[in-house]
């Protein structure tokens, strides 16, 4: 049925300009979710700017980058607006900023071409004409695809996407943007399988090759990813981006002279590449040289003023203190106009953690809810999802299931799991058992979570095969997969015989694990639930933990954890150790003893000292178990009391009178 947006539109298109407009008013008047609310606003602005009303066409834009800074179809609008008024210059950035949102408008690339070629930037041009030339080639539903992903509406361009390639089946773009889209959704394996299959067919493809190498980092495949760079780099020796995934999966592979030697060789060649110096910074604070790494978080926002997550990396070392000038920077760019929604989230975020430092803890909630509201925005997190997750491992995973499956895994005693919610303590415990000469610390490894996910398959939530599936594997499954689980890990490990996976989000397969790796060691890191939920609240994550970002979001999620280790502590007896971190605050040595025992582990005074460990750490809480175990964390929520009511009643009574304060 259509919708007034639609009449709007077909108005605009009849060149009934006054009456688009005045419908597009009428809407916004009303009631409107937040997208509808966006296309409203930029109806109007259209229907304005044909109507040759300027001023009022760039204030309706104003109010649309107001609520959407990263609206692409506004700032073509503008670049069109500003042409028209012969501002050249604003009107490259507009366009400039709407392809780098969306690359499949094609009115903002032949506007840039030309608009370049005026202003004598001969090779800006060409790039503009290049691209134009690649979207027109292409078969145009892939066009509407691309179109569709730069707009979030993924599974419409799935549907489409799968429609176009069940016609052109080997089609390389086609598939690589089915890929894209499976990487927006979460859906990792088939994205890989298509991105693999697109670099066997067309091997010199370069598009489909970045984006798989890229796709292998995010999964921490890096020995994988780092095979596709190097490929990159062989057919393209001189190309800057190229190299920089190089040395990124050098660092993720641990080999960090190599990969910071090579991020610093690239910056000695162009200094002005704010995100090289972010990701230098990185890889010194995960080797502990704190110094290094701020230095060089420093010059990625010198370089490029409203970078935020420079200014939130900066926060994130949960050391640095804000000078009163960087704060009013980051308040500042937090409100321009022009700055992009990832780089608001981050300057929130920062904003918030610099103000915490000051006690100024009002301002500081304000900035840390707004940051956390724009990133759930993003996000759009649905509790039941989680929920009907963890209620299917209760109902399927049974006494019955671990009776009768007894003894089909991989015999290996060599991982220790260490799962929970992040911000709960568990870097600490890493640190104290790495610290042991028998046990390699790693890293938050994804392969459990990789293989519930090929075992759920791409049926909806609702008829997922994943956990039912536990019941209906031949034995002979269960044993493959612990033993590809230890080959799989085997490069981020040293020699030690015991290693560490740190994934936290592994707490909702716990049966799975059991199952693929009887012999494993499951720790479970748990802290009080108002310490742990506000920690994480006001944490910035940099890949998943999607319920974090509102407090009523992460109190349903505490619960629903503790529900489900409740039923993991009735089905499998003893299989799970819970360590408490305000117990292992309180009497270190005990905890540890409690811990390495449970583990089959000798004591070491290494682990009581654990600060003394010089090792590589990936997580927020690197630089706080460099230090020896402190008090001060344990209670800062307080500060915020008053603007937790809505985590209180999400947890509910019965968790908190569970875990009285300490």
């Amino acid at each position: 049925m259509p919708t007034k947006a639609d009449s709007a539109r077909k108005l605009i298109e009849a060149a009934k300009f006054s009456e688009a407009a005045a419908l597009a008013e009428e809407l916004l008047g009303a009631q409107l979710e937040d997208e509808q609310r966006c296309e409203a606003l930029y109806l109007l602005a259209v229907a304005k700017r044909f109507g040759n009303r300027l001023p009022e066409a760039l204030a309706a834009l104003q109010r649309l980058h107001g609520e959407n800074p990263g609206h692409a179809r506004a700032w073509q609008e503008r670049g069109h607006i500003c042409s028209a008024e012969g501002r050249h210059a604003e009107a490259i950035a507009a366009y400039s900023r709407a392809v780098e949102r969306n690359p499949a408008l094609t009115a903002s690339w032949r506007s840039l071409a030309k608009l370049r070629e005026g202003n004598g930037d001969r090779e800006g041009a060409q790039r503009a004409r290049e691209r134009l030339e690649f979207l027109n080639r292409l078969p145009p539903d892939l066009v509407h695809v691309t179109d569709l992903i730069h707009e979030r509406k993924f599974h419409k361009a799935e549907q489409l996407c799968r429609k176009f390639l069940e016609a052109n089946r080997r089609h390389v773009e086609g598939m690589r943007l089915l890929a894209e889209i499976g990487v927006h959704l979460k859906i990792y394996d088939d994205a890989e399988f298509l991105l693999e299959s697109c670099v066997e067919f067309a091997p010199d493809y370069i598009p489909a090759r970045i984006d798989y190498a890229n796709l292998l980092i995010r999964k921490t495949n890096f020995e994988k990813a780092n095979e596709q760079a190097r490929q990159l780099v062989d057919r393209q020796p001189n190309n800057p981006s190229f190299k920089t995934t190089l040395a990124t999966t050098l660092v993720g592979l641990g080999r960090f002279e190599e990969g910071v030697a090579l991020y610093r060789e690239l910056l000695d060649a162009d200094p002005t590449r704010s995100q090289l110096h972010l990701l230098t910074g990185h890889a010194h604070k995960t080797m502990g040289a704190l110094e290094e790494a701020i230095e060089f978080y420093r010059q990625a926002h010198h370089q490029r003023p409203d970078f935020g997550d420079a200014f939130w990396s900066l926060a994130n070392t949960k050391t640095y203190r804000f000078s009163d000038d960087e704060i009013g920077h980051i308040k500042r760019y937090e409100q321009a106009p022009g700055t992009a929604v990832d780089d608001r989230i981050h300057l929130c975020f920062a904003a918030g953690k610099a103000l915490e430092d000051r006690a100024d803890y009002d301002a500081s909630f304000e900035y840390y809810e707004r940051g956390n509201a724009l990133k759930m925005k993003e996000n759009r997190y649905r509790a039941e999802a989680n929920e009907n997750r963890a209620r299917a491992q209760m109902e399927t995973c049974t006494k019955d299931l671990f009776e009768r499956r007894a003894g089909v895994g991989f015999e290996c005693n060599d991982p220790i799991f260490v799962v929970g919610l992040p911000r709960a303590g568990s870097t600490l415990l890493e640190q104290i058992l790495a610290s042991h000469s028998l046990v390699d610390g790693t890293m938050e490894l994804h392969n459990v979570l990789a293989l519930a996910q090929r075992l759920r398959g791409r049926q909806a939530e609702r008829s997922s095969r994943y956990p039912r599936i536990l019941h209906e594997l031949d034995d002979s499954y269960f044993r493959r997969f612990g033993e590809q689980y230890i080959d799989q890990t085997r490069t981020y490990r040293g020699r030690a015989p015991f290693f560490i996976d740190k994934m936290p989000n592994n707490f909702m397969h716990i049966g799975l694990i059991r199952l693929i790796l009887p012999n494993a060691k499951v720790i479970d890191a748990r802290r009080h639930p108002m310490a742990c939920c506000f920690s994480c609240f006001k944490q910035l994550f940099g890949e998943g933990q999607e319920f974090s970002y509102g407090l009523g979001e992460v109190g349903r999620y505490y619960r629903t954890y503790v529900r489900l280790m409740d039923h993991w502590d009735e089905v499998l007896p003893g299989f799970v150790l819970r360590v408490m971190h305000e117990d292992v605050v309180d009497d270190l040595e005990t905890q540890v003893r409690r811990i390495l025992d449970f583990c089959g582990l000798p004591f070491e005074s290494n682990c009581v000292q654990f600060h003394r460990t010089e090792r590589n750490i990936r997580t927020p809480s690197s630089e706080q178990v460099r230090q020896p175990i402190f008090r001060e964390g344990l209670d800062r929520w307080r500060h915020y009391e008053k603007h937790l009511d809505p985590l209180r009643e999400a947890l509910g009574t019965g968790i908190l009178e569970r875990y009285p304060v300490h």
